[in-house]
């Protein structure tokens, strides 16, 4: 891994609860692989403020049209009403996940922006997952068949999740960019998506 800087994608009504998870591990590098850690950076359509769909004003580090993937450990896409509402709004965060996973950079896409991917056909010849089979299929995309009844599913250099899973959202991504030990990372999943007492320690101990 040469990058470590992770993009995370900022628009108007993202939701809140599904890249938390992700970004502070991401940040908080006290039991990385690498002790340097991995910054986060947001990056809008434009400079200009947004707004989540929890109220939080957020104001991008970086305009969409400066992104390139040879910058990026990986880009993130929340959520967010407007890939349903006003897809064309979003458009063209699922075209700069075209030219990440092109150009061999990992994607990570998380409830609405799953449907996103799927209207830019990035979705069928790829195992997925999302929302829901139907909620995808009404994209009118072609890889149906590519669903898994799952929180997250990787596959290769794409990671797409269900909204109510944000922990094994997290999970994929500090996996794919190998932020963690393995025995690290399954002693956090334990901890944060099961409440298993047992994980305290071990992720305390950096699973060690």
């Amino acid at each position: 891994m040469t990058q470590r800087t992770v993009h995370l994608a900022v628009y108007d009504t993202l939701a809140d609860w599904e890249y938390g998870h992700a970004v502070a591990q991401l940040r908080d590098s006290t039991y990385h692989r690498d002790p340097a850690g991995f910054d986060v950076v947001t990056v809008g359509a434009t400079l200009d403020p947004v707004t989540s769909m929890g109220g939080l004003r957020i104001l991008p580090d970086l305009a969409l049209a400066d992104l390139s993937p040879a910058d990026s450990a990986l880009l993130l896409l929340p959520g967010a009403s407007a890939w349903d509402s006003d897809p064309e709004r979003l458009a063209p965060f699922a075209r700069t996940a075209r030219a990440f996973l092109g150009a061999g950079v990992p994607v990570a896409a998380i409830c609405g922006a799953t449907a996103g991917l799927a209207r830019e056909g990035l979705l069928d010849d790829r195992d997925h997952t999302g929302p829901a089979a139907d909620y995808l299929a009404a994209t009118g995309y072609a890889g149906a068949a590519r669903y898994r009844e799952a929180d997250a599913v990787t596959d290769g250099d794409l990671i797409t999740a269900s909204p109510t899973a944000p922990v094994a959202f997290a999970r994929e991504v500090l996996g794919r960019l190998e932020v963690y030990t393995p025995e690290m990372l399954h002693a956090w999943y334990r901890l944060f998506a099961h409440s298993d007492p047992s994980a305290f320690a071990a992720v305390g101990e950096g699973a060690a």
